[in-house]
């Protein structure tokens, strides 16, 4: 399926790199590719119109640190995101905002904000809205430290809330995604290297219940990785798919009954060194793929129509990779989604993007939500009514392992397919209906007001 077109990256040294994300770095409304840096400084690349440049400004950067991982939401409300960088033990972890001269400042040197800064090697990173009052926090998961949620306080500065949320469990987690299972609301899945999973179940008031074994999610004797929620059977609902390190990948289904099954067919079961999940519909065919990044191993791509059926994966198997992260974003704004993937566990090596070669024969719908304050909604549940089928996507908080999509709803259509009906439902419950949206566009859609 895959084209490799690593070419188009300007500027391609080999590197130790880690965890990517998909934001709006220097605020001209076009999104970047935000690469960490474990061994060198992190990367800003941006379509310039023939190639991606590296254009990071010199805080984000920040070269003598070693990033493990990177998520963007908006902490203070103000409309544009900003940016948590987790680095490896010693170094603190870093969470930039853009400033009005186009510097970023860390608002963990802010004082009494640094006492609760992380100093371990973070294993996973998610921003969530967990009020939905369109202002983030960022969960954040680094052994042996329990879990930690750091928001905005009243006085500026930056608190760990996950003590009095009940957030504060410890574990060696491999995967963080938040994603409203159960409501509107933002739930909390947290896939463990040792020990059981976790659920955090969002009680509606932004406060948390453990629940995993409750709902069949525990999975206790395995290691889990990297965890997403991807649309299997186009029914309005999502299912959870993690990996598991020496073990059989899941694919969870909800049932009636409120637990989830296992469906995962033998050859997406089958063990493999997986590093990051991917789940997006490459190539605009209606039908969401699983991509499993591997480290050392052929990467795997998976379509789920409703069976999960693997498919080539083309140029982007890439067996000699030292997989580290990935993510995905339509950067060149044509509609087709690239992804990048990183590399540099174990030895340098350039980073990778690659494009679906057939996608533009299919038509397609982007839509961006927004929170109140203008910021990209993330968490907000956009549902497509396309050819009788309920197409389903949750603008992304966190996703794989220390990584974060784009904050779009990226729908393919098929060949002449439009959208009979498109539903955006923001985490307080607020919602809007768009009816015959044109296809081959992007259409962006205000939190409502009144």
């Amino acid at each position: 399926m895959f084209q490799d077109i690593s070419a188009l990256i300007a500027d391609n040294p080999p590197g130790w790199y880690s965890g990517v994300t998909v934001t709006d770095v220097d605020g001209d409304g076009r999104l970047e590719f935000v690469v960490g840096g474990f061994a060198g400084p992190n990367r800003v690349l941006k379509w310039t119109g023939n190639c991606l440049r590296d254009v990071a400004p010199p805080q984000l950067a920040d070269a003598e640190q070693q990033a493990m991982g990177l998520v963007a939401g908006d902490v203070d409300g103000d409309g544009r995101e900003e940016l948590y960088l987790a680095n490896a033990d010693p170094n603190f972890d870093r969470l930039f905002k853009a400033q009005l001269d186009g510097t970023w400042a860390n608002l963990f040197a802010r004082p009494r904000s640094v006492a609760v800064t992380g100093q371990h090697a973070a294993r996973g990173a998610a921003v969530i809205d967990r009020r939905g009052v369109g202002r983030y926090g960022f969960f954040v998961a680094s052994h042996p430290n329990p879990l930690q949620l750091f928001e905005l306080s009243p006085d500026g500065t930056i608190a760990d809330l996950a003590p009095a949320l009940g957030l504060a469990r410890r574990g060696q987690i491999g995967g963080v995604l938040p994603v409203p299972l159960f409501a509107e609301q933002p739930d909390i899945v947290c896939v463990n290297g040792v020990g059981p999973n976790f659920l955090f179940r969002n009680r509606g008031d932004g406060t948390f219940c453990e629940t995993a074994e409750d709902h069949g999610l525990a999975d206790p004797d395995e290691c889990g990785l990297a965890v997403v929620a991807v649309d299997t059977h186009a029914d309005g609902a999502l299912a959870l798919c993690w990996g598991n390190r020496e073990g059989p990948h899941r694919l969870m289904v909800p049932q009636e009954n409120g637990i989830w099954k296992d469906r995962a067919t033998a050859s997406l079961a089958f063990p493999s060194a997986v590093r990051t999940l991917v789940a997006a519909d490459f190539d605009n065919d209606g039908h969401d793929e699983l991509f499993f990044h591997n480290r050392g191993e052929a990467n795997r791509l998976f379509r789920g129509s409703p069976v999960m059926t693997m498919l080539d994966a083309g140029e982007a198997v890439d067996p000699e990779g030292c997989a580290t992260g990935a993510a995905v974003g339509d950067i060149d704004g044509d509609g087709v989604l690239e992804l990048l993937i990183a590399r540099g566990e174990g030895e340098r090596q350039p980073l990778g993007l690659f494009k679906c070669r057939f996608a533009t024969a299919n038509n397609w719908l982007r839509v961006r939500p927004l929170t109140r304050f203008g910021a990209p909604a993330r968490g907000a549940v956009v549902r497509a009514e396309v050819a009788g089928r309920i197409l389903v996507k949750v603008i992304c908080g966190g996703s794989g392992a220390l990584c974060q999509m784009e904050p779009l709803a990226h729908f393919g259509l098929g060949p002449g397919g439009v959208a009979q009906r498109v539903q955006v439902c923001w985490p307080d419950g607020a919602g809007v209906v768009l009816l015959n949206p044109r296809p081959n566009r992007t259409v962006t859609v205000p939190y409502p007001r009144g």
